[in-house]
């Protein structure tokens, strides 16, 4: 009882630290995870007979230069169709009122279509005084010094805490390892494995996924001739981690996009066409190639945890969901196997 309550009193001191440090937990968390995703590359380097550290700066080198690369390449681009999506803000206001405003009207009980004319002038009121979407961004960082030091301390720490972890991740898996009860050691390594075979598995499958499909939405959604393809097709390749959630918002934004850009419904068998196309590549390709059947995370499972962990734990909630819902699935599976190999189960 005593051993219980103080495994219980320790629980309640880390979901309490989460909460209290959450603002500054971010960058740890991100680099953490960096780390955890890219350990994998650094082990296969140091098989090739390379040396811990010369492995981490290997894969270190490779991914601040894909991230450069992505961000010179893709930020002038997210910046113009931002920036085009502001501008036309009311046109999209035009189409609410002339096509869904009726309709919502009529299913409203006072009958009463909603007054877009006063979001309509709210808009273009601001819009002069607001500038663009860059100088909106560099406006409202530097008017608070101390939000400014904070958001570039948080980008600075981000590739050192991820470089340092990945060179001493071997040590502190052996370290923790060391740490456990003699016991306990067989059980907790065991659960240790599976739980990092079902997390790393899901991870790196899913930004693969997330990657594949973000192609797909940008390309597609090019080529039929929308405008925000980048920034429609990223976001929804970036949010398809939970499941089903990137293809209903992307579909839906993009038709929306596409009636108001062209006023033509028959534009909109494109869009169709590629959101299919996606799912298709998804469901029939890159799940089971990339993360097979034997994950053991269900798509609901996925959704709720992503859902209570960010309103729990805000951002850092959302962080920290899938780690944990991998290891209570795993603790579930182990639970019902210790179950089904019990007297009272085997009982008659």
């Amino acid at each position: 009882m005593r051993r219980r309550n103080l495994l219980i009193l320790a629980l309640v001191a880390v979901l309490g630290l989460i909460w209290l440090l959450g603002s500054i937990l971010t960058p740890f968390l991100i680099g953490a995870g960096l780390a955890y995703v890219c350990d994998p590359l650094v082990d296969r380097l140091e098989r090739m007979r390379l040396s811990r550290t010369g492995g981490v700066i290997v894969v270190f080198a490779g991914v601040v230069l894909i991230c450069a690369l992505m961000t010179l390449l893709l930020l002038p681009l997210l910046q113009q169709q931002i920036d085009t999506l502001i501008q036309n803000l009311p046109r999209y206001a035009d189409w609410i009122q002339r096509t869904v405003n009726p309709w919502l009207g009529s299913l409203s009980p006072s009958g009463r279509p909603f007054d877009v004319d006063s979001i309509k002038t709210l808009i273009a009121d601001n819009w002069g005084t607001a500038g663009g979407f860059a100088s909106t961004v560099a406006k409202k960082a530097f008017s608070s010094g101390t939000a400014l030091m904070a958001m570039v301390m948080n980008l600075l720490l981000i590739p050192v805490i991820m470089f340092y972890l990945l060179r001493d991740w071997d040590h502190m898996v052996a370290w923790i390892r060391a740490q456990l009860p003699r016991r306990y050691v067989g059980t907790a390594t065991e659960l240790a494995r599976e739980t990092d075979q079902v997390l790393g598995q899901f991870i790196r499958g899913q930004l693969l996924v997330m990657t594949v499909l973000g192609s797909i939405y940008i390309v597609g959604l090019w080529l039929a001739g929308l405008d925000l393809a980048l920034v429609i097709g990223l976001g929804a390749g970036l949010i398809s981690f939970v499941p089903y959630v990137g293809v209903i918002t992307g579909l839906s934004l993009s038709t929306i996009a596409m009636l108001v850009q062209t006023g033509e419904p028959f534009q909109l068998i494109w869009v169709f066409l590629v959101f299919g196309i996606g799912q298709v590549m998804e469901q029939v390709v890159l799940q089971p190639l990339l993360l097979g059947d034997a994950i053991g995370l269900h798509p609901v499972w996925v959704i709720f945890a992503v859902l209570a962990g960010g309103q729990l734990f805000g951002f850092v909630g959302v962080l920290i969901a899938l780690p944990v819902a991998a290891a209570i699935a795993v603790l579930v599976r182990y639970g019902g196997r210790q179950w089904r190999a019990s007297r009272l189960y085997l009982d008659h």
